[in-house]
């Protein structure tokens, strides 16, 4: 790798759809001249190791990862945190003469980094805790009715089930008066990055296999022990972690540990096909957004001789 690259600010996005496989291809490329910078919602928290499909420690020993097992599964995270970080991790890749590959499925996280944050006034603590309020007096369903009609453009891009950019949205609403949808986001990218952004991409049907196939190694790796684990320390769906997909679904139908070990074959594998039906959804989601971003080079996990080329021709210009 060469040595210019803290002054070249040579980034990689590398992304896609839940299951599209990115970290075989992490492991494969930028082992010996890269670091990963996570940028996964879930995968930021510690104890949430199976359900998220965090990479073997077998990868991680190879290429370092960053933004992986942060915070307890109790705090909260957002798209400002993973800026600061991200951007810090970037630095200490640069100067150690490595290349910072951005990798992950939350597509808002590459945004607002590539780009930095809207304008919209900064969270409230007051404001934010009558949202909070708001919510549990109401329950998710209302409040996101609610979000549709004072700012349906935010509604449309949110999942209704995503909690904290539902809270957030209100809140903005709440705070300014506006919808957060009429904040301009800014245009050109942050800090003289320059990014090679590369969207991995399968067919319908094959994801939905590798879906289904994620979901049936996630039991088989023991995500019930998992959850199980998660209700000893206190989970509820109160917390922003337990919305990702894999725990929403057990903590619905098993909000404590002795609902969790009265599940029978048939509620367990009920869950096990809302979680795939739910990672399939969110994959679809996900690809709407990032189909939004421009200057992607979109490439099927299995061409990697035209991946490999792409990104050597990145490297090389000067």
């Amino acid at each position: 790798m060469s040595l210019s690259i803290e002054q070249d600010k040579n980034v990689i996005f590398l992304f896609g759809p839940t299951a599209v496989g990115k970290t075989q291809l992490l492991f494969d490329f930028f082992s010996d001249s890269g670091e990963v910078v996570n940028a996964d919602s879930v995968q930021v928290y510690r104890h949430l190791d199976i359900g998220s499909a965090k990479a073997d420690k077998s990868i991680t020993d190879k290429i370092p990862h960053h933004l992986i097992d942060i915070i307890d599964p109790w705090e909260t995270y957002n798209v400002a945190d993973f800026i600061r970080l991200a951007d810090l991790a970037c630095t200490g890749i640069w100067k150690r003469g490595r290349l910072p590959v951005v990798s992950g499925g939350t597509a808002f996280y590459f945004k607002h980094f590539m780009y930095g944050l809207s304008d919209a006034p900064q969270s409230d603590p007051e404001t934010r805790k009558a949202v909070e309020l708001f919510i549990r007096d109401q329950g998710l369903d209302k409040a996101y009715e609610y979000l549709g009609m004072i700012d349906p453009v935010s509604a449309g891009r949110i999942n209704k089930n995503d909690i904290y950019r539902i809270s957030r949205a209100i809140e903005v609403y709440r705070t300014s008066g506006r919808p957060l949808s009429s904040f301009a986001l800014p245009t050109v990218p942050r800090n003289d990055m320059k990014v090679l952004s590369i969207g991995l991409t399968r067919e319908k049907d094959e994801l939905k296999q590798r879906i289904r196939s994620r979901v049936d190694i996630m039991f088989s790796q023991g995500i019930v022990d998992e959850i199980r684990t998660l209700l000893d320390m206190g989970a509820d769906l109160s917390w922003q972690s337990m919305q990702g997909i894999g725990y929403r679904e057990f903590l619905e139908k098993a909000p404590t540990i002795k609902a969790l070990d009265s599940l029978s074959i048939a509620d367990l594998d009920d869950i096990r096909q809302q979680i795939v039906m739910n990672s399939i959804h969110y994959a679809k989601r996900q690809m709407t957004f990032f189909r939004s971003f421009s200057d992607v080079c979109w490439i099927n996990p299995e061409d990697t001789g035209t991946l490999g080329k792409t990104i050597k021709d990145f490297l090389d210009q000067r």
